[in-house]
């Protein structure tokens, strides 16, 4: 029995990222509208635009091959997995030994993988533009991203989100300034890696400057509401990621009962609405980028995780 309770357990933590990850993207677009003086979509908008692309027919270009059919399914299918991975309400859940940081972190490559080889098979221009722009994007933001997990983990000890968690929960964590560049390089890779701005504008579909749109402008139908989904997905990994790591408090040990459960999912759902609003907030207060110098922004991750990283050579207390 406490096998299937436990296995139950992760089975609602894997539908709980499911179910929310379209409510955020709402969140993150009404905040923005408000801010801008506008009414905008209601927060429910992104599972209406689901459900209506579950609606309609498929269309499918002649030299469409079988790669392009499947990509959907794979790219959904790893984020998924992904986002399931790390801890939201609870720790040391039944597959949380499975919960690596470097897992997650070639899960969301093989993502951009597929994506990417979408994007190029039907063989438009723009598909191909968007692709080789996701790939120099990827190029800066993985080095960047494996450099934050070094530096997380070497203060933690443990590649295994659930003993990161329970460490930066304890006392010995302190203040360190090899964190605080972390948290920053990994604002910097969640900003690039969802396409937000000052990376790119989900919000326009301008030929010149759209990197993840022109990848799936040839999709539709259900294929595009998986695409979708996934895009929603990713957005909840990263804000709970960042919950995760950097503010882990209200998260319940391992074994803990219903009440520390329900408390772990109502500070959850805080951390969501908090990341979604300073979201909106950032993105309303900054412009967007030129292409060229998404590079350099990027290479600020970079550096920061390197330094970060060669602080707690220097000094363990750092």
């Amino acid at each position: 029995m406490e096998l299937i309770g436990n296995l139950l357990l992760q089975g609602v933590q894997m539908f709980l990222v499911l179910v929310l990850a379209p409510g955020l993207t709402g969140l993150v677009r009404k905040a923005k509208a408000r801010l801008t003086r506008r009414r905008g979509a209601s927060v429910l908008q992104p599972y209406r635009d689901l459900w209506r692309l579950m609606q309609k027919e498929v269309i499918l270009a002649d030299n469409a091959s079988w790669l392009f059919r499947v990509s959907p399914y794979m790219i959904v299918a790893a984020t998924w997995v992904a986002a399931s991975l790390v801890p939201t309400f609870a720790i040391g859940l039944e597959f949380s030994w499975t919960a690596d940081f470097i897992a997650i972190v070639a899960l969301l490559g093989s993502a951009r993988f597929f994506l990417a080889l979408a994007g190029m098979d039907v063989g438009t221009s723009f598909g191909g533009i968007g692709s080789s722009r996701e790939m120099m994007i990827g190029a800066f933001a993985e080095p960047a991203m494996l450099l934050v997990v070094f530096t997380v983990s070497l203060v933690a000890g443990s590649t295994q989100l659930s003993n990161v968690v329970a460490f930066m929960q304890s006392d010995a964590v302190g203040v360190r300034v090899s964190l605080a560049m972390a948290l920053v390089a990994l604002v910097i890779v969640a900003l690039a890696e969802n396409a937000r701005i000052p990376v790119d504008n989900p919000a326009t579909h301008l030929e010149l400057t759209m990197v993840h749109e022109a990848m799936v402008l040839e999709y539709s139908g259900r294929h595009l509401a998986m695409i979708e989904l996934a895009a929603s997905l990713k957005l909840l990994l990263y804000v709970a990621l960042i919950g995760a790591i950097f503010l882990p408090f209200g998260i319940g040990p391992a074994g803990t009962g219903f009440a520390g459960l329900a408390a772990g999912l109502v500070f959850f759902l805080v951390k969501l609405v908090g990341g979604g609003l300073l979201l909106a907030v950032l993105e309303t207060s900054v412009a967007k980028m030129r292409v060229f110098r998404v590079a350099e922004f990027l290479g600020a991750a970079l550096m920061l995780g390197l330094l970060g990283t060669l602080l707690l050579f220097v000094s363990r207390s750092l």
